[in-house]
């Protein structure tokens, strides 16, 4: 978590924190250009956070902005979460879109339809809540701060959220979308040799395989089978945004405890047919929907093909985290588990066939994997015997196969058909499914060849 994550109970409980605070930044350089701009120290946390708001706003200048931007989130950061949820319900409904101003501008471009009044009508139509996150953004590390927002923003529960929260989010969203593109990422390698903080961080933010102290962290970055990569943004060089753990093993695995054993055999790089990636990780909460994770994997695909150009598949060992809630709903509550055939065939048929309302794959990995144009390559039950496998879906894992020169015809059938691209193995365990049910088999997608085990 970032310096700009909710305050814990004590400072909530602790209002001279954000007083103190106010108090400093008024008698300070800046208290002179804050009284100036109606900033007073007799405002409640939010009223004081919305005043520098108005402030950054309304300068004419930039001179001053930084400096402003700067102050605004030293008080953020040291107020109460109740100042923080005031200023984030009531900023954007505070500067509403300039009607006047756009139907000015709106009048010109009809009357002129030239350059000059078309950059006009886009800068009349810019919403003040854009231009506050711009002005924002000239804090130092005000990219990671108004991460940090954005992270009490996803904090308040989704039915509580006021529109113009909602609003706020958005536009959030968008700047950061624009930010994050791929292309301004840097991809580097995280190796046991890399700063310490460095490796802190991933042991911190590592979500789908907990890693247990630094001896099992040693255990995935330094052998010679085993790669880790990042994303990192030019204004976070020191804090990644996302990661991928990368196995490189003989054929294709069934389990997870097979590639994060303790006691394991180590594969020779050159006699690797496989690269796996077993864990993807976002680090930022804060940057929640912005889609670079799809890039990550494509890049390190093109890496590592670089480097070991006989490398023949790339694949994932995934997790299912909705199949036993899905499971659940389907057969209830309190029945029995099915045995591990059962077990394949119906987390077969949830990730085949088990939709959303948009259409898209139910399971939030599969989607992730599918929509990047990967095939349901195989399903595996007893695969991870974790807490949280179990809870989350009876022990099942599967693979998703990255083959590039299907990714594109892959990702047309899901989007524009619905189809899931899938193996034929798979394909066997929902024929296996119909026919148990004494249906006919599937005439349907049909499974492609399935790789060797």
């Amino acid at each position: 978590m970032n310096s700009s994550g909710p305050p814990n109970q004590s400072e909530d409980q602790n209002p001279a924190k954000r007083r103190n605070a106010l108090d400093l930044l008024m008698s300070s350089g800046l208290g002179k250009l804050l009284r100036g701009l109606g900033v007073t120290s007799r405002r409640s946390g939010g009223e004081s956070l919305l005043e520098i708001a108005d402030a950054l706003l309304s300068l004419r200048g930039r001179a001053s902005g930084p400096a402003l931007a700067s102050a605004f989130f030293d008080l953020y950061e040291a107020s109460d979460a109740s100042a923080r949820h005031e200023f984030l319900a009531k900023v954007h409904e505070r500067h509403p879109a300039d009607g006047k101003a756009i139907d000015k501008a709106v009048a010109r471009w009809n009357e002129k339809r030239d350059e000059a009044s078309a950059l006009a009508l886009n800068q009349a139509a810019e919403l003040p809540s854009h231009r506050l996150i711009n002005q924002l953004n000239l804090a130092p590390q005000g990219t990671q701060r108004l991460i940090g927002l954005r992270e009490d923003l996803l904090a308040v529960p989704r039915n509580t959220r006021s529109a113009g929260m909602a609003a706020l989010d958005r536009e959030l969203e968008s700047a950061f979308t624009a930010w994050f593109n791929a292309g301004f990422l840097e991809l580097r390698r995280i190796a046991w040799n890399s700063p310490a903080f460095l490796l802190e961080r991933i042991i911190r933010y590592e979500a789908v395989h907990t890693i247990h102290g630094w001896d099992d962290l040693r255990r995935r970055v330094e052998p010679v089978d085993r790669r880790c990569y990042g994303f990192f943004h030019p204004q976070m060089r020191d804090d990644p945004l996302i990661f991928v753990e990368v196995a490189l093993t003989p054929k294709l695995p069934g389990a997870i405890y097979e590639v994060i054993a303790e006691e394991r055999i180590t594969t020779d790089p050159r006699e690797a047919s496989c690269a796996i990636f077993y864990s993807i990780s976002n680090c930022q909460v804060g940057l929640k929907g912005i889609p670079f994770g799809n890039h990550l994997i494509k890049r390190v695909v093109g890496l590592l093909k670089e480097e070991l150009p006989h490398l023949k598949t790339f694949a994932t060992l995934s997790p299912v985290p909705g199949f036993a809630k899905w499971l659940s709903r389907e057969r209830g509550a309190d029945a029995r588990l099915p045995g591990s055939g059962e077990l394949r065939q119906l987390a077969a048929k949830y990730l085949v066939e088990a939709k959303s309302k948009e259409g898209q794959p139910l399971d939030p990995v599969a989607r992730f994997h599918l929509g990047n144009g990967a095939r349901l390559e195989a399903i595996h039950a007893n695969a991870d015997l974790s807490p949280n496998g179990q809870k989350q879906s009876h022990g099942v894992m599967v693979n998703y196969l990255y083959d590039l020169d299907e990714i594109e015809a892959n990702y047309f059938a899901l989007t524009e058909v619905g189809t899931v691209a899938h193996s034929k193995a798979v394909q066997a365990l929902l024929e296996e499914t119909e026919t148990k049910k004494g249906g006919k088999k599937r005439s349907g997608a049909k499974g492609k060849d399935s790789l060797p085990a």
